[in-house]
């Protein structure tokens, strides 16, 4: 493998890392800051979905940004945004003042890691790719190590406002570090940009997501949230039949043909769901449901970082013994069966247990991630990766927002269940363990589909050799 392929990964990391590390510090916190705000924790679920809405709005047009304005000069900008944007969480003095900071925070992070995955794609050989790619994430992998402990000593002995503050020096070093090691690219004869299907393709996610989030805990009337989910259906709808139409659609849906893209959206979409549901239970039910400390409980949940990293130096060579068919489909099962197990977690279940159960789900879901993460540009022609990358990267965050959504609406379904509507029990959080692990299995006919040489290209992986 060449320098250029790990020096180029570990610059794009570095933004990575940052974006990782706030996520992560900031579910931990979440009770302390739902107190100091006077709010309900699982309301702070606005919180955490506006920046991954705001990420999904604006990730369409990062590929057209980057080649019109140059990915270095776009990739340095965003950076600063965010390290901005942090600031202005760090003085929110209510939820609508930082779920208004979070929004800016999208826009930073929606031009920061996707430009930098673009440059990367474009640069690097593809049959190094796979390798490439878990260089990018093992840095990155570190924010959320360090995040859950980091964070909960902060909140616990000092004050939640300082896991802001600690993107300030980390967002400095990111655009130093692109601006000795990144060269600049600029596409020539870049297509003008796709105005009209930019704001129905971001209006209409954004309504129907915002629409999912609000429901439940009466945050809004019932009608509210049915007219913002149909109404950002309705502009999906009307941009699906745009896109059809105009030469160079914000997002090229016919891309789609190509099946492992295909695939690795449409099941990323339900396992992302799932996973991207664990680190707002998780924190939430050490905390409110067995009443640790934000530190005890980011001590715990950061084995799943751990785990995760120990994967990513592995990934590469299970991919190539058993190739993306098999492995996405046992280590599919697998890695919602341990979705479900935290729901079996008690006030007296061993911590030593639970962190051994938390690192064996962050490892198998760090493989699942890596494996679906690549194949979606196995058979992607490479001046299509761009395009390719902005529909994958737009599905694999409105997943994630989705799933924080889902998890959120799993615990009022409990509640409401049990008859309660304040609250939060152990019990609640089981059920929507349990509900999230299911959601996660509906990926699995759709990876059984795939052909046994799928992305043989990436993995080195030939059809029959694991017998």
């Amino acid at each position: 493998m060449s320098s250029a392929s790990r020096i180029l990964p570990l610059v794009v990391a570095s933004a990575l890392f940052m974006e990782n590390m706030d996520s992560t510090v900031i579910a931990t916190s979440l009770p302390a800051i739902a107190r100091d705000l006077n709010t309900d924790p699982v309301a702070l679920k606005l919180a955490f979905t506006t920046y991954l809405l705001s990420l999904t709005i604006f990730l369409p047009i990062s590929s057209w940004i980057s080649d019109r304005f140059g990915a270095r000069r776009v990739f340095r900008i965003a950076i600063a945004v965010f390290t901005l944007a942090s600031l202005a969480c760090a003085a929110a003095p209510s939820l609508g003042y930082l779920v208004a900071a979070r929004a800016v925070q999208g826009l930073g992070g929606a031009m920061m890691v996707p430009v930098g995955r673009i440059i990367l794609l474009r640069s690097i050989p593809r049959s190094e790719l796979v390798s490439a790619l878990a260089w990018l994430t093992i840095p990155a992998l570190v924010g959320p190590l360090l995040g859950p402990p980091i964070g909960g000593f902060i909140t616990t002995y000092f004050s939640w406002h300082w896991i802001f503050w600690m993107n300030l020096p980390f967002g400095i070093i990111g655009i130093v570090m692109a601006t000795i090691f990144m060269k600049e690219t600029r596409e020539e004869g870049v297509p003008p940009l796709d105005v009209v299907g930019f704001l129905l393709s971001g209006l209409g996610l954004a309504a129907f997501v915002f629409g999912i989030t609000l429901a439940g805990r009466s945050l809004v009337q019932l009608r509210d949230v049915v007219g913002l989910i149909a109404l950002g259906g309705i502009l999906m709808a009307l941009y699906v039949r745009h896109a059809a139409r105009v030469p160079y659609p914000i997002l090229d849906l016919k891309l789609l043909k190509v099946e492992t893209l295909r695939i690795s959206v449409g099941a990323g979409t339900f396992y992302r769901l799932s996973a991207g549901a664990i680190p707002f239970l998780l924190p939430l039910m050490l905390q409110i449901g067995f009443d640790l400390t934000p530190f005890q409980s980011g001590m715990i949940t950061c084995a799943s970082a751990l785990g995760a990293v120990m994967m990513k130096f592995a990934a590469s060579r299970l991919l190539k013994r058993f190739g993306y068919r098999q492995l996405l489909l046992v280590n599919g099962v697998i890695s919602c069966a341990l979705m479900a197990v935290n729901g079996l977690f008690t006030r007296e279940t061993s911590m030593v247990l639970m962190f051994v159960i938390l690192a064996t789900g962050g490892l198998s879901r760090s493989l699942q991630f890596t494996s679906l993460n690549s194949i979606a540009y196995a058979d992607i022609a490479t001046k299509d990766i761009a395009r390719a990358n902005g529909i994958y990267t737009v599905m694999q965050q409105l997943s994630l927002a989705l799933g924080v959504a889902a998890a959120a609406m799993a615990l009022d379904l409990a509640q409401m269940l049990r008859g309660h509507a304040t609250d939060l029990v152990p019990s609640d959080f089981s059920f929507a363990f349990f509900a999230v692990a299911v959601a996660g299995l509906l990926a699995i006919p759709q990876f059984y589909s795939l052909p046994a040489n799928a992305g043989e290209s990436m993995s080195g992986h030939k059809a029959g050799q694991e017998a």
